[in-house]
């Protein structure tokens, strides 16, 4: 198994949206209404392992590579537009800029739906 520059890129990305949920969770736990940061770190929490999965199984030839890379990376530009959006709101009270959660909304959902493409298109197996 063998790791691209773009792998451990965003695989750094995907622990970085660990790093920053927790640090959100916290946030939406010490400020009152923080409704917003809270389901901001949920959203990191949650995609955050899905994209070291997708770039484990690519590296592992358990999926297309470039097909992993491209769910792995639609799912963090969809968490750095949905989820900056919501952080933005809440801190800035403006807009990232307009249509910005939408727009990471569905980069999100195209990841899962490329994601899904991974597990039904066979990877290359080396012999």
């Amino acid at each position: 198994m063998r790791f691209s520059g773009v792998d451990r890129t965003l695989a750094a990305l995907a622990c970085l949206a660990g790093l920053l949920g927790v640090a959100l969770s916290a946030a939406a736990a010490h400020i009152p209404g923080a409704d917003s940061l809270k389901t901001a770190a949920q959203f990191l929490l949650f995609h955050a392992p899905a994209i070291l999965a997708l770039i484990g199984f690519g590296a592992a030839g358990l999926a297309r590579p470039a097909l992993a890379r491209a769910a792995a990376g639609l799912l963090v530009l969809g968490l750095v537009l949905f989820c900056g959006d919501l952080a933005v709101r809440t801190w800035l009270q403006h807009a990232l800029f307009p249509m910005a959660a939408p727009t990471g909304g569905f980069a999100l959902m195209g990841g899962w739906l490329v994601g899904m493409l991974c597990a039904l298109v066979p990877g290359r197996h080396r012999a």
